[in-house]
């Protein structure tokens, strides 16, 4: 009897000569019409040969492209108590699985140390081209080796490869088979529609990821575990903070708007509430949000609707109290450095036109960004504006205050805003200001969001003005 034959083919796996009583155990696998073979999407693929190998079955693997190799870190690292608890733990269910650490406690490293013990030509995945680099500098100071590099402009593969998400999903078609070991950071990226292919289309059988905080708005998360592995590890701000992290306080500052803007709030507000009701529509079903773009896409009274919600949102997330109490935390913290953020580059762009400030967005060019950050380095500037471009993949340990003018309702969101003025440094005390509107719909969602254990341990205040 001929042997079973595993290809890899276009991110999937084709599988021939299986036998009859074998194909309800393999998980995964469809039979293919068109080539008249059995095909699983390619990260079955450790499933399948365990299956095999566990009834005795011998068969063929051509899919496989890569082999174990040794990677040495060139220095000792010591590591923290729940650094090696979380390694630990991800060991104990079989080299698969998700681990999630606050911004600042040493993910990298600890990711450094599985690739060392899992000896298998590794794939790094990133967000952005930012931490692309970051992650080239950490794995080139340790491991004693070439670094590959996919996006930014480069296409150079090696045994240890750092990724954007974009340019290793353009890839993994073609070179999913030849990485045993993936690691996936900022992994609630992961289920994306696009990004999520970067996961299916690899037959790495280890996998880890790593993030400040799995829980996503769609909640999907649920595909992050099944794609990566479980929840293995999980350590909270709060554990942290005043050891590995920073001290930190957590002030909300409730601002009352100006009697001209309450009244265009009220009005606008108003409008936008009366037709949710006459249409009968629900925010909180899960569609909810869909149906009233659609709906109010249809009538005159529908666009005058939506153009109230985006004026009601706009006047709590930029009165003009806010850019009076901005100036106000400005002079309070001189000598800090400060992060302004908000949700959108207009009023990212109002900030710093009306106070002088350096602003940092999408559309700001390379070099002027990179001079930004080295200034905000070293000094030369000591307060930086942005909209959400500074929310993940920078390292900016020398901020030490971040004022949050406004802000999605996302949990992660603020705790990664958080996370880039928790990185410690001796005798710093982080603390993160967050404006909010009083009574308006800005208001409630941060008290949904206050529920995060991010505002508890250390102290939350609310300052009612």
């Amino acid at each position: 009897m001929q042997k079973p034959e595993i290809y890899f083919d276009k991110g999937t796996l084709v599988l021939k000569r299986i036998p009859e009583n074998m194909l309800s155990r393999l998980a995964g696998i469809k039979w293919d019409a068109r080539t008249l073979t059995y095909r699983a999407p390619a990260y079955y693929y450790r499933e399948i040969i365990l299956q095999l190998r566990k009834h005795q079955i011998p068969y063929e693997d051509y899919a496989r492209q890569f082999a174990p190799q040794e990677f040495e870190i060139k220095e000792t690292i010591a590591l923290r108590p729940y650094q090696e608890e979380a390694i630990q733990a991800w060991q104990e269910i079989g080299g698969r699985g998700v681990i999630t650490l606050p911004t600042g406690a040493g993910k990298t490293i600890v990711a450094v140390l599985l690739i060392q013990q899992v000896q298998r030509p590794t794939l790094v995945h990133v967000p952005t081209i930012d931490l692309m680099h970051q992650w080239y500098a950490v794995l080139s100071h340790y491991f004693g080796t070439d670094i590959g590099l996919l996006g930014g402009g480069y296409n150079e593969m090696a045994p240890l490869t750092v990724a954007t998400y974009q340019s290793a999903m353009l890839h993994v078609t073609t070179k999913g088979n030849r990485f045993g070991f993936v690691v996936f950071d900022e992994c609630h990226h992961l289920p994306g529609p696009q990004y999520q292919y970067a996961a299916i289309s690899s037959i790495a059988p280890f996998r880890l990821g790593l993030t400040a905080t799995p829980k996503r708005a769609d909640g999907k998360e649920s595909l992050l575990y099944r794609l990566v592995g479980t929840l293995c590890y999980q350590a909270h701000i709060t554990q942290l903070a005043g050891q590995t992290l920073a001290p930190y306080q957590v002030i909300t500052l409730e601002i009352e708007m100006s009697n001209e803007e309450r009244e265009q709030y009220e009005i606008a507000r108003q409008c936008y509430l009366d037709f949710l009701k006459r249409e009968r529509i629900s925010l909180a079903q899960p569609n909810g949000w869909n149906t009233f773009l659609w709906k109010s896409s249809q009538t005159p009274e529908g666009r005058r609707a939506f153009k109230a919600y985006l004026t009601q949102k706009q006047l709590s997330q930029a009165s003009t109290a806010k850019l009076e109490s901005i100036w106000e935390l400005i002079q309070k913290h001189r000598g800090d450095r400060v992060l302004i953020f908000t949700q959108d580059n207009e009023m990212a762009y109002r900030i710093g036109t009306r106070f002088f400030l350096p602003v940092l967005t999408h559309h700001t060019k390379l070099k002027e960004r990179e001079a930004f950050l080295t200034g905000f380095r070293d000094g030369t500037y000591s307060i930086l504006v942005t909209s959400k471009v500074l929310n993940e993949g920078v390292d900016i340990p020398e901020a030490n205050v971040a004022i949050i003018v406004s802000g999605s309702a996302s949990v992660r969101e603020h705790v990664q805003r958080l996370g880039r003025i928790l990185r410690p440094r001796p005798g710093k005390h982080a603390v993160l200001y967050e404006l909010v509107s009083k009574r308006t719909g800005e208001y409630f969602v941060n008290e949904r969001r206050r529920q995060h254990l991010a505002y508890q341990g250390f102290g939350s205040v609310s300052d009612k003005r």
